[in-house]
């Protein structure tokens, strides 16, 4: 089932902003989902990984954007705890649908679904995260404006390779990030912080900060940057907006798989906090810590996480 060449040029989706269209191979694409105005998999991106990858987390982002724009009507709540469960039980369903049609040989590992320990034997296990920030999706700012620091997350991890394809969408702002198509990014913002010129910046949660990022803005050259889901936060690294995103005090497997694929491919650093790899497709999926930076800045920030790290 589809393999995991790059594609030869960008195509498909929106990517960092830019928006493209899709070419027709000629052959049908599929409807996943009994809904008539269901998302489409386009056909010319269902052989390549990457490219259905980036398909899929784009597709999951527009069953949420359209949940949201019906909120407040029929059966759906404007906002709320009981909007974010409506939102996660439908980009779940359609994400599922779309790999039982796409990629039925392979597992699948999902923060909505039930842990099939399959995947534990399987080549090829998809790590999604249907959607990633649902506080965010079903928030309401106080100016009466909808939140777009959500993401989905649609990641590959290939036996004996780890993460081979992910992609990162952004619903709220109509982008897609994928491994095949992020561009590399440059060390000119890096070398600002070596030069002390400007504070290292640092994504953190907005609402529930861990408490090592705490004692790392306590330091006079760091400034943190709050913000949503953790696809956002790393994304945030990737565009140069912040320049590390860190983390500690709990994840799971979906939640960084997709924005670790995706931060590799553009050159960033990614590790646990003491430097060690991060590993997929355990037999538990927590993986509790990581910190995902730009490279010049890897070596100064695994330092002053152990200065500031309890023991």
């Amino acid at each position: 089932m589809g393999g995991t060449r790059r594609p030869a040029a960008p195509r498909g989706r929106p990517t960092t902003g830019r928006r493209r269209r899709h070419a027709d191979d000629g052959r049908q694409a599929l409807v996943t989902s009994a809904r008539a105005d269901a998302p489409v998999v386009p056909a010319a991106d269902i052989d390549d990984d990457i490219r259905l990858a980036a398909a899929l987390a784009t597709g999951a982002g527009r069953v949420l954007v359209g949940l949201r724009d019906r909120a407040g009507t029929g059966d759906l709540p404007r906002e709320g705890k009981a909007l974010g469960a409506a939102g996660d039980a439908a980009a779940q369903a359609w994400l599922a649908e779309a790999l039982a049609t796409h990629r039925s040989a392979d597992a699948v590992l999902s923060e909505e679904a039930k842990d099939d320990q399959a995947r534990l034997t399987a080549g090829r296990v998809w790590i999604i995260d249907p959607l990633d920030g649902t506080r965010e999706f079903a928030e309401i700012d106080p100016d009466g404006t909808r939140r777009t620091d959500f993401a989905v997350h649609v990641a590959l991890w290939t036996r004996g390779l780890g993460l081979t394809a992910g992609a990162v969408a952004l619903p709220g702002r109509d982008q897609t990030f994928d491994s095949g198509t992020v561009p590399t990014v440059a060390d000119a913002a890096a070398q600002e912080v070596l030069a002390r010129t400007r504070p290292l910046r640092i994504a953190a949660s907005r609402t529930r900060p861990p408490a090592i990022v705490g004692r790392l803005a306590e330091r006079d050259d760091v400034e943190l940057v709050p913000m949503g889901s953790n696809g956002v936060k790393v994304i945030a690294v990737v565009e140069g907006s912040v320049d590390a995103y860190v983390h500690a005090g709990g994840q799971f497997e979906w939640d960084s798989a997709a924005p670790v694929a995706v931060a590799r491919a553009a050159g960033l650093h990614t590790s646990r906090l003491d430097g060690s790899p991060l590993r997929y497709n355990r037999p538990d999926p927590y993986l509790p810590d990581l910190l995902i930076c730009r490279p010049e800045l890897a070596d100064r920030l695994l330092t002053a996480l152990q200065a500031v790290s309890p023991g």
